[in-house]
C-alpha cells in the first residue's frame, strides 16, 4: 500500500481561501496521474480535479473550474489543491488519490491508491 497523506484541511468562511497538501512516498512519484477527490455526508466520492503524470495536463470538474488549482511539485512528492472564493457546498472530506501512469481519469475505479483524507469546512 502507497501511502498518501493529506494536509490543510480546516473551517474556513465563504468566499476564502485553503490550501490542500497530499504528500506520496514510496513511489515514483513523476510517474503517476494525481486526483483530488471529495465526499460530503449523505453524498458518493466525486471527482474534483488530477494532473497528469506526463504533459503538465490538468482536468477540474465544472462546479470548481476557476476556483480551485491543482499543481504538483515532484521534488517534494506532492500535490496540491488551491481552493479559492470557497462556498458551502464545497463542504466535504478531501481525498487525493493516484494512478500509475494513467491518463486523466475521474471516476474513483481509476485510481490505485488513496489518502485517509481531510475534512474541509465552509461556512456561510
Amino acid at each position: 500500500q502507497v501511502p498518501l497523506v493529506e494536509s490543510g484541511g480546516g473551517l474556513v468562511q465563504a468566499g476564502g481561501s485553503l490550501r490542500l497538501s497530499c504528500a506520496a512516498s514510496g513511489l515514483t512519484f513523476s510517474r503517476y496521474t494525481m486526483g483530488w477527490f471529495r465526499q460530503a455526508p449523505g453524498k458518493e466520492r466525486e471527482f474534483v480535479a488530477a494532473y497528469r503524470w506526463t504533459g503538465g495536463d490538468t482536468l477540474y470538474t465544472d462546479s470548481v473550474k476557476g476556483r480551485f488549482t491543482i499543481s504538483r511539485d515532484n521534488a517534494k512528492n506532492t500535490v496540491y489543491l488551491q481552493m479559492n472564493n470557497v462556498k458551502p457546498e464545497d463542504t466535504a472530506v478531501y481525498y487525493c488519490a493516484a494512478r500509475q501512469l494513467g491518463r486523466l481519469a475521474t471516476m474513483t475505479n481509476d485510481y490505485n491508491f488513496w489518502g485517509q483524507g481531510t475534512q474541509v469546512t465552509v461556512s456561510s
